[in-house]
């Protein structure tokens, strides 16, 4: 099976980490992966993006013009990317800062508030791993132990002592992801 994934925002919400995270957790399976970011020179506060293909065959191309998912997290990022999920696809949003939500009728959107569950567990650093719970809770394309074993990979050692605090948070995504709508 092949899951392509877009992930796009602003640099500064952990974009690229979540990528760089479902990437390692789908080498830890011995999946086939690709990760591929985008991002401005301004980087922080600039718009973001990583394409993040899983796959247990073989990958041509890490350019991909149709997702089976995307996790958008601003108005700019649902704008460009929209358009560009697969018909019976799946959209996540944090609707925090949206003006209009997604417009699509073939798709299934789901809404994560991970930025008010950010603020309410006091750490907004956690809120790119709440939305990698909610992702994870959709679509479970790769398994926990295995996200945590890329999260130990991708942070330096001396933030291990995160690693608990990371947990909870992917674990709260699970809990607080919600489809606001199915496709048809």
């Amino acid at each position: 099976m092949t899951q392509e994934i877009i992930i796009a925002g602003f640099g500064g919400q952990g974009v690229l980490s979540m990528g760089k995270i479902l990437a390692y957790s789908g080498l830890m399976e011995n999946k086939e992966v690709s990760w591929f970011p985008s991002y401005g020179p301004e980087q922080r506060g600039g718009t973001a993006n990583v394409t993040v293909i899983l796959s247990d065959d073989p990958i041509s191309s890490p350019i991909v013009n149709e997702y089976d998912i995307a996790i958008i997290l601003n108005q700019p990022s649902l704008e460009k990317f929209e358009p560009h999920v697969k018909p019976g696809g799946v959209l996540i949003y944090d609707p925090n800062g949206f003006q209009h939500p997604p417009k699509r009728k073939d798709i299934h959107v789901y809404k994560i508030e991970a930025v008010d569950t950010a603020t309410q567990m006091k750490n907004s650093k956690a809120f790119n791993m709440i939305v990698m719970g909610g992702l994870l809770k959709v679509s479970p394309m790769v398994k926990l132990e295995n996200v945590m074993l890329g999260l130990k990979k991708s942070l330096p050692e001396r933030h291990h002592h995160l690693l608990p605090m990371n947990e909870q948070a992917i674990l709260k995504g699970m809990e607080v992801i919600e489809e606001v709508q199915k496709p048809g």
